[in-house]
């Protein structure tokens, strides 16, 4: 996923945050991968155990990443205790490999 993509999704202009912007971004596509329990495939066409970097795997990635890089920490202080949630599971419902 191309950076300046990620870090507009972020509403981030400057970039003294772009390694760790990195390392959400590659958690992120871990996460999905593991979450579908099959290997993001980028290029070329996915086999069994595969999926394609289609545009629902990228949002789900950019919401991810946006999601980790306004919450950095477990808990919010300061305010009342609420789970954020994730459309995440609901964009890679249809693609999870039980």
């Amino acid at each position: 996923m191309d950076l300046d993509i990620v870090k507009q999704h972020l509403r981030v202009d400057h970039d003294s945050e772009d390694l760790l912007i990195e390392v959400y971004i590659s958690a992120a596509k871990a996460f999905v991968a593991q979450h579908c329990n099959c290997e993001i495939v980028e290029e070329g066409i996915p086999g069994p155990e595969q999926m394609g970097y289609t545009t629902d795997v990228q949002q789900a990635v950019l919401l991810l990443v946006g999601h980790w890089y306004a919450n950095r920490e477990t808990v919010v202080v300061g305010a009342a205790p609420t789970a954020v949630p994730l459309a995440v599971t609901s964009l890679l419902w249809t693609r999870k490999r039980f």
